[in-house]
C-alpha cells in the first residue's frame, strides 16, 4: 500500500564522465518508498545550471539536493518531511559532518569550518549546533538541503550568474516572500572537507568571492558580518603606515592585540575537546581563513558579472538512477 508521503527527487550534481558518485549509492539506501523517490544525476561543468536543469525535469514535490560526495543518513527524508507540514516552510537543511575516518589534515579543516571564530553562525553548516529552529541562509548548506520544487521554480531556480552562493541568494528571496527556512541539527550528511591545504585555501578564496558577488546582486543586512574579514585585510595592509604615525601609531596595535586574545580563547576552546595538536594547527588556519576569505571578498567586489540568462553555459546531461 502506498504511503501518504510527498514525492521526492534527489538531485546530484556531478562532473561529465565521473565514474564514482558516492551520493548515488547513499541515495539508493534512503529509507523512503520506492514509488515516491526519484534520483537524478545532473552532469555538467556549472553546478547552478545542472541543478536548474534537474529541477525542471523533477517529478518530486520536494527536492533533496546533495553534492556528489554527500553521504546522507538513511533516515534523513523521514526526518525532514514532517517539517514541511507547515505550508510556510520552503527549505529544510542540516549540517555536513566530516567522517571520523577522514585523514588528520581533513579533521583539522573540519575544526576550522566548525569554529565560531572562523565562520560565525555558518559553523552550523559543519557541526550539529543547538536544536531544530527557524533560521537564515547563514546556517544552511546546499550539499544537504530539501526544498519545495514549485517554490524554487516560481523564482526561476538558481541564479546561474552566481557560483558559489547561488543557494544563499535564493534562500534570501524565499524569506522575503514570507517563506521559512528550517535548520535541523540531526539531519546529517557525512562529507570529507578538502584534501589538501592548497585546495582548502582556494575554497576560502572562492567563498569570499561568492559572498561579495551575492552582496552585489542581492544586498541584505545579514551580509554586514561578511565585511569583517575584508576590512581586517585592509587594516593589516594599512598597519605599517599607521605605525609610522607618531605619537598615536602604537594605538593602532590595539585591534591586533584584541584579535590575538580572541584567537587565544578560541584555541583554548578547541583544545578542550581533547585534540590538542589538531587544535593548534586549526588556530593557524583560522587566521589564514580570515585573510583568504577577505582577499576573495575584495576580488568579488570587482569581478565582472554577466546578467542572468546571458552567460554561455556548458551542456547538462540528466540521468535518472533506479534504486
Amino acid at each position: 500500500m502506498n504511503e501518504n508521503v510527498p514525492s521526492i527527487t534527489v538531485v546530484i550534481a556531478a562532473r561529465p564522465g565521473q565514474a564514482e558518485i558516492k551520493a548515488v549509492a547513499a541515495s539508493r539506501a534512503l529509507d523512503y518508498p520506492t514509488d515516491k523517490l526519484e534520483i537524478i544525476v545532473a552532469r555538467g561543468k556549472q553546478p547552478s545550471a545542472q541543478r536548474n536543469a534537474a529541477l525542471k525535469a523533477a517529478r518530486g514535490e520536494l527536492i533533496y539536493f546533495l553534492d556528489d560526495d554527500s553521504a546522507p543518513e538513511s533516515g534523513n527524508l523521514r526526518r525532514a518531511v514532517p517539517h514541511f507540514s507547515d505550508p510556510k516552510v520552503q527549505m529544510v537543511g542540516g549540517p555536513s559532518l566530516c567522517p571520523r575516518e577522514a585523514p588528520s589534515i581533513e579533521q583539522v579543516f573540519a575544526l576550522v569550518l566548525a569554529s565560531w571564530l572562523a565562520f560565525g553562525p555558518s559553523r552550523a553548516r559543519y557541526a550539529a549546533v543547538g536544536q531544530v529552529r527557524e533560521t537564515s541562509e547563514k546556517e544552511l548548506i546546499l550539499c544537504n538541503q530539501l526544498a519545495r520544487c514549485q517554490a524554487m521554480l516560481d523564482l526561476g531556480g538558481f541564479n546561474e550568474a552566481l557560483y558559489p552562493n547561488e543557494e544563499n541568494a535564493l534562500m534570501d528571496e524565499l524569506q522575503k516572500r514570507g517563506g521559512k527556512l528550517i535548520y535541523d541539527p540531526q539531519l546529517l550528511v557525512r562529507r570529507r572537507p578538502r584534501s589538501s591545504l592548497k585546495s582548502f585555501a582556494r575554497m576560502l578564496m572562492t567563498y569570499g568571492r561568492g559572498r561579495a558577488e551575492q552582496f552585489r546582486l542581492h544586498p541584505t543586512p545579514g551580509s554586514a558580518l561578511n565585511f569583517v574579514p575584508p576590512l581586517f585585510c585592509l587594516y593589516l595592509v594599512a598597519l605599517p603606515f599607521l605605525l609610522a604615525l607618531t605619537p598615536i601609531g602604537m594605538v593602532c596595535l590595539v585591534p591586533l592585540a584584541l584579535y590575538a586574545l580572541v584567537v587565544l580563547v578560541q584555541a583554548v576552546v578547541l583544545a578542550a575537546g581533547g585534540r590538542i595538536f589538531q587544535s593548534l594547527a586549526a588556530i593557524l588556519l583560522i587566521v589564514l581563513t580570515h585573510i583568504l576569505y577577505g582577499l576573495g571578498f575584495w576580488r568579488g567586489l570587482f569581478t565582472r558579472l554577466t546578467p542572468r540568462g546571458q552567460q554561455p553555459l556548458p551542456p547538462v546531461v540528466l540521468e535518472t538512477v533506479t534504486r
